[in-house]
């Protein structure tokens, strides 16, 4: 899988693409990550990529000219990729969606900025609009950096023990998608506070049980909306 990222600070990434598995999977040619500078696609002296909106307002907004340039520069080498544009306005990021995308063999993220991207660069060139949460950030890096891990940690062979991912949060399961129950490792007694002891029972039948009904506990408590939108549709 290759990932292109479009983004006029690609310096935030230089610690991200450094670090823990993700540096493992670059390595290990699971994936091809390339990070490209807005602003390359600018006029000199200045190198502006942002103006006020037309109708007045807060804020700006980035120019279509650099933006839309640097997407076309990417495709070159991702004719194929997705355009995903990072923005709250966006539609809500979720498990699915991210297997879904680990599927793809390129992709293009487009970090947003200021008081978003000219409306004809999205209507003409981005085939998504994504949104990582009910908030707003200063930019789409973060954001972007959340989509490359979720995606990344699919990949074949990037995880070392792949039946984590089977037995993790938002799991489908028949009454919905489930939170991931609580976990224990040693001591078996921490602060006066024991581990439950069905889990040093080696009874894997009982194990399962008691994961299955603390997860569900756990769903209903925290994210009801999770088993409620299964059961309604």
């Amino acid at each position: 899988m290759k990932i292109v990222i479009l983004t006029i600070f690609p310096e935030l990434f230089d610690s991200f693409l450094s670090t823990s598995l993700i540096t493992k999977a670059l390595q290990n040619k699971k994936i091809e990550l390339q990070t490209i500078n807005i602003r390359d696609f600018s006029e000199a002296p200045h190198y502006k990529v942002d103006d006020t909106p037309y109708g007045g307002g807060a804020g700006m907004v980035f120019k279509p000219e650099p933006v839309l340039s640097a997407i076309n520069f990417a495709k070159r080498a991702c004719p194929n990729a997705k355009v995903i544009y990072l923005t709250p306005s966006g539609v809500p990021y979720k498990q699915a969606l991210a297997k879904q995308l680990s599927k793809d063999e390129q992709l293009i993220l487009l970090c947003g900025r200021y008081e978003g991207i000219d409306q004809r660069v999205i209507d003409q060139a981005v085939d998504m609009e994504l949104s990582i949460g009910d908030y707003v950030l200063m930019g789409g890096e973060i954001p972007a950096m959340v989509v490359i891990e979720s995606i990344t940690r699919l990949v074949d062979n990037v995880l070392g023990n792949t039946e984590s991912l089977e037995i993790e949060s938002f799991s489908e399961s028949p009454e919905g998608l489930l939170l991931e129950a609580p976990q224990y490792t040693r001591p078996p007694v921490f602060n006066n506070q024991s581990v439950p002891e069905v889990l040093l029972s080696g009874n894997h039948k009982e194990i399962e049980k008691w994961r299955k009904h603390k997860s569900l506990e756990k769903t209903n408590l925290i994210r009801p909306d999770l088993i409620i939108k299964r059961q309604h549709g």
